[in-house]
Parts: C-alpha cells; structure tokens; sequence
C-alpha cells in the first residue's frame, strides 16, 4: 500500500473496476426511482441523497481502491439488502408503499420481484466489495511479510 487506504497500481484492476461499476449501477436505480415520483417527494429526496452519498465511493474505489469507501459501500449495501428484504416480507402483506393491491395477483408479484432483483442487486454490490477488501488485505499483510 502505499498511502491509507490505497493500493499500488500493481494491485487487483479489474476487480475494483467492476466493484465501482456495480454501485454505480445502484445509484441509477436510486436516481431512476427519485425521478419517476412513485414514493412521494421525501422518499425521493431521500433516494437522491443515497445516490449522491455514493458517487464519492464509486470514485474513490475505480481510482484507487480505498478502502473506507469499500466498507461504506458495504456496509450500506447489506442495510439496503436488510431494508429491502423487510420491504419484501412485511410490505406484500401489510401493504407497504413498495407494493401496490389493485386486486390483482400480477401487480403484487411484479413489486415482488422488483424487490427482489434490489436485494439481488446490493448482495452483489456488497459481495463484491467485501471480496476486493478482503484481496486487499491478503496482498498488504503479503507485502509486509515478504511475501509469506
């Protein structure tokens, strides 16, 4: 490593790469969501803050692998698989925001499923940042042990 939290340009590339593409990816759902106006103005200002929280650590991670901001991602993308997750199991019978109950079956699964490629989303987005972190770790304790 060679300052807090960066890694050497002979670190891992693609991984980081594809860690920031995926979050980034997040973001656009949060901003795609803000935009369309189906959860109300304070939800959709809260999805634009999230977006906006985000773009630093998609930066920080495809230029140099920061660390901080991979466990920032991290950690916010296993709270958005906890909240999605209690919008998924509470929200179709309870009739949460995120489903809508016109009567019929189809609409109900659709919110299902939108929910569901969310979780799918941010497990992947976490799994990947906790994967390129662990990397991390393995080649610095590597680097200060000489390779042992």
């Amino acid at each position: 490593m060679t300052t807090e939290g960066r890694v050497r340009s002979t670190g891992p590339v693609l991984h980081p790469r594809v860690c920031a593409a995926v979050t980034s990816v997040s973001c656009l759902v949060h901003l795609g969501v803000a935009a369309s106006g189906r959860h109300g103005a304070w939800l959709g200002l809260l999805m634009l803050v999230l977006a906006a929280v985000c773009v630093p650590c998609v930066v920080h991670i495809w230029r140099h692998s920061n660390v901080g901001a991979l466990q920032r991602v991290m950690v916010c993308a296993l709270a958005m698989v906890a909240l999605h997750g209690m919008l998924l199991v509470g929200g179709i019978t309870e009739g949460h925001t995120h489903v809508t109950h016109h009567g019929d079956q189809g609409s109900t699964s659709s919110q299902a499923g939108t929910l569901l490629a969310i979780v799918g989303l941010e497990l992947v987005t976490g799994l990947l940042a906790a994967t390129l972190l662990t990397r991390l770790r393995v080649s610095q304790h590597a680097t200060l042990h000489g390779g042992r």
